[in-house]
């Protein structure tokens, strides 16, 4: 097999040897046949949109559905205790791939979907791209996992000392898109991690580099016992590998080991389908766990030395600082593609500068020492766009801090609160200078910082008002909401509290959160207030609903009775 250049190539240095997508296969047989399994794992993935969509429809007809079939709701019913429909298909898959290996991720993944619709388009035009291979980023995927369903029962239970939730039945819901991010934030994650990332960081970028699922279902790979294994007809002409899109070097693996053992095997089928001689199949025996190679397997090549991949991973967690709910808006998933790939372009950047020649993917940015007209457009785009991170990361430092702070103030003594709330009102306010627009969570916190003096309430007041404006339907005005329906109570109007407050609860009536059993106590107050008993009792009742133990809300509930 021919050596194959890096994701970033040099001709000063030798073309390191690399995945078998960067250059066609030299084989000793017919051409690589096409695989008749794509065509069918389309089809699936297009059932699977159809499903989503009829999910989707579902609810806006009737007001209620079924829980989203998303392994990220797992995080609910670790954090709170709802068992959801997530939580049952993620344990599901987990035990499937304990038996069969990756086959959720080859063809039910929607991501996966996109990806391998990205690397057939470029295909299509010509091009294929290139992995780009690290030692320390593939560890993303294993960070993401554990901080996504380890963090926050240990965060809970060591380090504020709270019991475990007791586990209740959460299978449907009337605020199916609590969890998801708006249209606009769904849509850039689909364009990053599912098809920019392939065209910089090569096929399943994404998998390799950010997907926190994978992390898990790549350990259950490991001790799955159905593997595409081989038989004594195999010749090695590396048809398998040519066609894997899984960046796994599947003619070596079965040669090793007689089976495939990279967790990165996703059991597309593929390499089965193209087979020439048929030697290849999906089998069951022995897992990879403690499987031993034949003899001495090629030694892995990066494309970095040990200081590159340092560097490039302090790159990503700079990155990862910078774009994580920036505005108030990036979800996990998406700061997690773009910070790959941020780093991956802090890495042509340097190259860029340094090399006489230099290429990235099909396109030549720089030969003989001069600029190409991409490289000429790269040296005014990659300032342009790390201006922005680092400006983003200035903001993100801002606006955390004057966070932090009143996280403080509201655990300080009374007499130190005020300080406290100065100080994070001084970092808010350079926030607010620095954003190019207005976003809701900013000024809900200008508005808590200006509260704890008596010269700012007023304008207290006009920011809550400004971050329920902004995203009037939307979870992140509900405690701001709150703060007014607070506000209105105590100039006596319990008609605009009770107004703020249903609102509120309106906007997500499933929120079993602190700040929902505030509202209703304080709706409960505001109706006694006005002489409805009835609708305070049943704001109370509702409270013991969600909160069984709540030790306030039995005694009040005998008081309206």
């Amino acid at each position: 097999m021919p050596p194959e250049a890096a994701s970033l190539t040099t001709p000063t240095t030798p073309p390191l040897p690399g995945l078998p997508l960067d250059r066609p296969h030299v084989t000793r047989c017919a051409p690589v046949r096409k695989s008749r399994r794509f065509r069918w794992r389309v089809a699936v993935w297009i059932a699977v949109h159809v499903v989503a969509f009829l999910h989707i429809a579902h609810w806006k007809v009737t007001g209620r559905t079924l829980t989203p079939l998303e392994p990220s709701e797992s995080m609910q019913t670790l954090e709170l205790g709802k068992l959801n429909a997530g939580f049952v298909l993620f344990g599901l898959s987990i035990l499937a791939t304990l038996i069969l290996g990756r086959f959720f991720c080859g063809w039910a993944c929607h991501v996966v979907a996109y990806q391998d619709a990205c690397a057939w388009v470029l295909k299509r035009l010509g091009l294929r791209p290139r992995p780009f291979r690290s030692r320390l980023l593939v560890l993303v995927p294993v960070g993401a996992a554990l901080y996504m369903f380890v963090w926050p029962s240990f965060a809970r239970s060591v380090l504020e000392g709270r019991e475990a939730p007791a586990l209740v039945e959460h299978f449907t819901t009337g605020s199916f898109w609590r969890t998801f991010p708006g249209l606009g934030m769904a849509l850039a994650t689909i364009l990053v991690d599912g098809f920019l990332i392939v065209w910089f960081l090569g096929a399943k970028g994404f998998c390799t580099y950010g997907c926190p699922y994978g992390a898990v279902f790549g350990l259950a790979d490991r001790f799955a016992i159905g593997k595409i294994r081989v038989t004594d007809a195999c010749e090695g002409c590396g048809h398998c590998t040519a066609t894997c899109t899984s960046n796994v070097r599947v003619h070596e693996e079965v040669r090793h080991f007689g089976m495939v053992v990279d967790p990165r095997c996703m059991k597309c089928m593929d390499c089965v389908d193209v087979c020439p001689k048929d030697a290849l199949y999906f089998g069951f025996g022995l897992p990879s766990i403690g499987a031993k190679s034949k003899m001495k397997r090629p030694r892995k090549v990066y494309d970095l030395p040990w200081v590159g991949e340092i560097a490039l991973a302090a790159v990503f967690v700079v990155a990862l600082y910078a774009w994580r709910t920036l505005y108030g808006e990036v979800p996990f998933l998406l700061a997690l593609g773009l910070s790959a790939i941020t780093s991956f372009l802090a890495l042509l950047s340097w190259r860029l500068l340094l090399n006489r020649d230099l290429r990235m993917q099909s396109l030549t940015l720089r030969r003989n020492g001069r600029f190409t007209a991409a490289g000429v457009a790269a040296l005014v785009a990659l300032p342009l766009f790390f201006g922005f991170v680092g400006h983003s990361a200035v903001l993100q430092y801002r606006f955390k801090e004057g966070e932090r702070l009143l996280r403080r103030a509201r655990a300080a003594p009374p007499e130190g609160r005020g300080e406290i709330a100065g100080r994070a009102l001084v970092h808010l306010r350079k926030a607010e200078s620095l954003a190019f627009f207005e976003f809701a969570t900013l000024e809900e916190l200008l508005g808590h910082a200006l509260s704890y003096s008596e010269e700012g309430r007023e304008e207290a007041e006009g920011r809550y008002r400004r971050a329920v404006a902004l995203a009037p339907s939307s979870a992140s005005s509900r405690s701001p909401r709150f703060r007014l329906a607070r506000i209105a109570a105590q100039r006596k109007d319990f008609a605009a509290a009770e107004a703020e407050l249903a609102a509120l609860l309106e906007i997500d009536p499933e929120a079993d959160d602190e700040i929902e059993i505030k509202a209703r106590f304080d709706l409960a107050s505001a109706l006694k207030a006005r002489g409805d008993l009835e609708g305070a009792a049943g704001q109370l009742q509702e409270i013991l609903r969600i909160d069984p133990r709540n030790p306030l809300a039995p005694a009040l509930l005998e008081q309206v009775r």
